[in-house]
């Protein structure tokens, strides 16, 4: 598709949003004539339990908010909790005492390159400038990382930090025992249903179900709760919304699985474009490249990949034992490089190995191993035969890519070799690759203080939005370990925004 044709089509796609947005609030999102009574009232009010919504819901907390934070699912986290735990921060200590040269500016370059040319760089620009103090606040929360920096695809240089959990839940948990300790208000099985505005426009309150039982739509009973200051979305993205991504991508249909949790079905954005947010490049969905067609979800393999997999081991397509991609590019230029492999409609799986060197960090492997969606070998020739690939044409991969690291330079495809290994220490592990839905780089408008906008561009009064329900920040790919980033800085930008507004009589 030529660059005019896809600009057109995103015109079309937003206008058609737009259109539909402006319908739904004419007739179905009227703001109050007069003001509810309210069940209870708030100064801040967060929606939503992940990264963004748990650090929004804490720093609001602790800058002297009465807040509540309502999660629609039966525990916080939600498809924070099942992240790998992997955060990308330009500057620590862990960089440094590795001799890691690195900077916010370098990072910026790096994300502004994944992006393609539709980053917002001043959004892009708050969360790189924030990810520091973003790390040392989870650090003061109790949060443990890893005493090693990763390299992940298409970032210059390593700074990816991960949890000792090699999990989200190793940032979640400890956030929502902070939340609760300093007295946030914290309901679980709560789902909005509705914002409550008043006759100006400015959202005050919203309308919940609280004793929500997921997925049965009328379970549980209506409550109002009122906001002074303002309300916080943070309910992340739509990917197990398979009608609206199919609306944006209609490739993205029921023969890809999605990485994220079944609560991830994108109620919040809805809500808000139904009173005017404005849609920004919802149709840019990124595909987690590092997964496998031999589990669902996120799954065990997702974890082998991205810290042995692809930067200590190469990837090759099963019909001719050569590889067909930097393995260590960002997640669109890959996932775009393994859709390639398709063959009459159907996929051809390639297969990403290492040897036992390239292991020894993989925390996945053991249970990869258990449940056979990693596989072991004491030879190249036997990993051949087990996935169907050329012996003597993989046994030649590998001599040829040994060289390569031993000279530092891949003439294939011009991966950054500094911490790339041979592959001559066996065994070996392997496992094959297909992508998943995984991530929604578009979602509603917002101004660099985590303000929504409408759909012409002005400030909707009293309500904020953070983390992965927001558009534009990343463009048409994010950059691995970013989205932590992203969810923790924004929710903190959300809740200093909200703790300076003038609050509301109610």
């Amino acid at each position: 598709m030529s660059n005019i044709e896809t600009s057109r089509r995103r015109f079309l796609i937003g206008a058609a949003a737009g259109a539909a947005v402006m319908a739904g609030e004419a007739v179905a999102a009227k703001p109050a004539a007069d003001t509810p009574k309210f069940d209870k009232v708030y100064d801040i009010i967060v929606v939503g339990s992940g990264f963004a919504g748990l650090a929004a819901a804490l720093e609001a907390r602790l800058g002297g908010a009465e807040v509540l934070l309502i999660e629609k699912m039966p525990a916080f986290g939600g498809n924070s909790a099942i992240n790998g735990g992997a955060f990308s921060v330009a500057g620590t200590p862990l960089q440094k005492k590795a001799g890691i040269k690195d900077s916010p500016k370098q990072m910026l370059a790096d994300m502004i390159k994944s992006g393609r040319g539709l980053s917002h760089v001043p959004l892009l620009k708050m969360v790189v400038d924030g990810s520091l103090p973003a790390y040392e606040f989870t650090l003061r929360h109790g949060v443990k990382y890893k005493d090693f920096v990763q390299h992940f695809g298409g970032h210059s240089v390593p700074r990816t930090l991960q949890t000792v959990e090699s999990t989200g839940g190793g940032i979640t948990r400890p956030l929502t025992e902070s939340c609760k300790q300093h007295g946030v208000d914290m309901h679980l099985r709560a789902k909005m249903e509705k914002f409550v505005r008043d006759e100006s426009g400015r959202v005050i309150g919203l309308e919940v179900r609280e004793g929500y039982l997921f997925p049965k739509e009328t379970s549980g009973v209506m409550q109002t709760y009122g906001v002074r200051k303002g309300v916080i979305m943070a309910t992340g993205g739509f990917s197990r919304n398979l009608w609206f991504r199919m609306q944006q991508d209609p490739n993205l249909d029921e023969r890809l699985d999605s990485t994220n949790h079944l609560g991830a079905t994108g109620e919040g954005l809805l809500s808000m474009l139904a009173i005017g947010g404005a849609p920004v490049q919802i149709d840019q969905i990124q595909l987690g490249p590092w997964c496998s067609p031999d589990e669902r979800g996120f799954g065990l393999v997702s974890q082998f990949n991205t810290i042995a997999g692809f930067p200590m081991g190469i990837m090759v397509d099963v019909r001719n034992g050569r590889r067909f991609c930097n393995e260590l590019a960002d997640r669109k230029e890959r996932t775009d490089a393994i859709l390639g492999l398709m063959e009459n409609g159907k996929p051809v799986y390639p297969v990403c190995f290492t040897d036992s060197k390239g292991v020894e960090k993989a925390q996945t492997l053991k249970n990869g191993l258990k449940y056979g969606v990693i596989k072991q070998f004491d030879k190249v020739e036997d990993l051949a035969k087990a996935y169907g690939i050329p012996a003597d044409a993989l046994v030649k991969q590998v001599a040829e890519w040994n060289e390569m690291v031993e000279k530092k330079d891949d003439t294939a495809f011009h991966r950054a070799l500094d911490l790339a290994i041979k592959l001559d220490k066996p065994p070996f592990y392997a496992c094959r690759v297909w992508p998943k839905v995984h991530y929604c780089m578009g979602g509603v408008g917002i101004t660099a203080k985590a303000e929504v906008v409408d759909v012409m561009g002005k400030v909707m009064p009293g309500l904020y939005a953070c983390g992965e329900v927001t558009g534009g920040t990343h463009g048409a790919s994010r950059l691995g370990g970013c989205a932590i980033a992203d969810g923790l800085v924004m929710g903190r930008v959300a809740a200093d925004s909200a703790l300076k507004a003038e609050a509301v009589k109610l």
